[in-house]
């Protein structure tokens, strides 16, 4: 028996060392720039600068580079209490499970099925001498079976990677998930302190409309004006008073979209109107990687790589199956007939053996799996370049945003500045009976309309700078991949 064994042991180190089919993984090139197009026309201090190695003000909470402590409040409490990040580390989980699931496979099952039974032959059978027929016997088994399957062209082992590679690329959706919700929720709460900005600046329009109204009102009764000029007045105050009122809608809905991030129903959820400061010192500074860097600092290009390299072991896969498979069994146990000597030496019994089972036509069935695998491959290739320019294509599209608006931003402070002298000067001129109201209405529209849009510009600056954050990876790194 010790014989047989050593030769089955033998046997089954030397098939386990066999080779594995398929081919052997490479990460595809991606289309790749030297540099970002956009960055060329930046200067330092609009809210990006160039990266250098020891840069690390990005990792774990970027958000404090905004130095708002109700912001960072916030997203402290997105982590554990966000329901879409819950699903997706259960599904992270979920996926480590299938490594374990797999890699049982690389083990030998042993199982038992203790049996005791009890039989009598029939003295009636057909064809059965009835000399021979027992009263009844007795059966008592106690078996010990193993079943193994010899991973000669490395199915088995290919599968158990492509669940670490799925795994991998489930965790990288996990901090895809994270990067977009924190960035969600900043992004929320800059819109709710935009519009609490504009409502403050609404409110105190409407405050001054009232007293122009009080003015002309005035005019009117000592007959130095007409009673249009009353008129367009009461136009002006009533139009702000529904902006005024306009402006809560998007406010409040927002607020409502920050409740949902953290985990809240809104009606559990308020937040306290602080106004947007329209001129802060500046915004924070990203560092920005070169291309080539962004490949390993983006979780979803992480994801997209990962499932690539799974797509590639399902070739291999499907190729072993036109190889037979190799099995090894062995049982041994105890059988007897009562229970007196169900445990005896001589009760004892064994057997070992290999076995092989090859398909031998199956209509192209294993040719359609692997051609299908192989296209499945394609299509995880194509996804990963495309994951990758579109990835390039935020970069440029929030360093654009930010010069653009940086010049626009200046350009709007002066123009801001203008409408208000200007109103003020059309004011004086009224008062003094100089010139007509419609002036002071038409100045009155104007300079409302650029304080509006100097608040506009400072929120999508802001909005710009979070999603470049969001564009680099947030400080992510491929480095940060479990090593499962």
């Amino acid at each position: 028996m010790k014989r047989h064994l050593l030769i089955a042991a033998g046997a089954a180190i030397l098939l386990l060392s066999g080779c594995m089919v398929g081919p052997k993984y490479a990460k595809p090139t991606a289309p790749l720039a030297p540099g970002f197009k956009e960055a060329t026309d930046l200067k330092e201090g609009d809210g990006w600068k160039k990266a250098e190695p020891n840069d690390t003000p990005l990792r774990g909470k970027w958000w404090k580079l905004y130095g708002d402590a109700k912001l960072d409040e916030l997203e402290e409490q997105v982590e554990p209490s966000n329901q879409t990040l819950k699903i997706a580390e259960a599904n992270f989980r979920r996926a480590r499970t299938a490594i374990r699931f797999n890699r049982a496979a690389e083990a030998p099952t042993i199982g038992t099925s203790p049996n005791i039974t009890s039989l009598r032959a029939s003295a009636n059978q057909p064809y059965f001498p009835s000399s021979l027929a027992n009263n009844d016997s007795g059966e008592f088994t106690l078996p010990l079976d193993l079943s193994y399957e010899i991973d000669l062209w490395g199915r088995v082992r290919r599968t158990v990677t492509a669940a670490r590679e799925e795994a991998q690329a489930s965790d990288a959706d996990l901090e895809t998930a994270r990067l977009s919700l924190h960035a969600e929720l900043a992004v929320d709460y800059f819109e709710v302190r935009s519009a609490d900005a504009q409502e403050q600046l609404l409110n105190d329009t409407v405050s001054a409309y009232s007293k122009a109204l009080d003015l002309t009102q005035n005019r009117f009764k000592g007959g130095a004006a007409p009673r249009s000029d009353v008129a367009q007045a009461q136009t002006q105050l009533d139009a702000a008073r529904v902006q005024a009122t306009d402006i809560m809608v998007q406010r409040a809905e927002y607020e409502h979209a920050v409740a949902i991030l953290i985990g809240k129903p809104p009606a559990a959820f308020s937040l306290p109107p602080v106004p947007l400061n329209v001129q802060p010192p500046q915004l924070p500074s990203v560092p920005v990687t070169l291309p080539a860097q962004l490949l390993e600092r983006r979780p979803d290009i992480a994801a997209a790589e990962r499932r690539m390299a799974a797509a590639n072991e399902q070739i291999g896969i499907a190729q072993a199956a036109y190889y037979p498979t190799i099995n090894l069994a062995a049982a041994a146990g105890l059988e007897g007939s009562s229970l007196l000597n169900w445990f005896n030496w001589p009760s004892r019994f064994w057997a070992v053996g290999a076995s092989a089972s090859e398909t031998i036509f199956d209509g192209g069935r294993r040719r359609a799996t692997t051609e299908s695998v192989r296209a499945g491959y394609d299509a995880s290739v194509a996804n990963y370049r495309q994951t990758v320019l579109t990835s390039f294509q935020q970069v440029e599209d929030n360093l654009v945003v930010l010069r653009i608006l940086n010049t626009e931003s200046v350009q709007q402070h002066e123009t801001t500045a203008s409408s208000e002298d200007s109103l003020r000067l059309f004011q004086n001129r009224y008062s003094g009976g100089v010139d007509t109201y419609l002036q002071v209405v038409t100045s009155q529209t104007t300079a409302l309309a650029n304080e509006r849009n100097d608040i506009d510009l400072m929120r999508r600056r802001l909005d710009a700078n979070v999603l470049l954050i969001k564009a680099i990876g947030g400080g992510w790194d491929i480095s940060d991949l479990p090593k499962l």
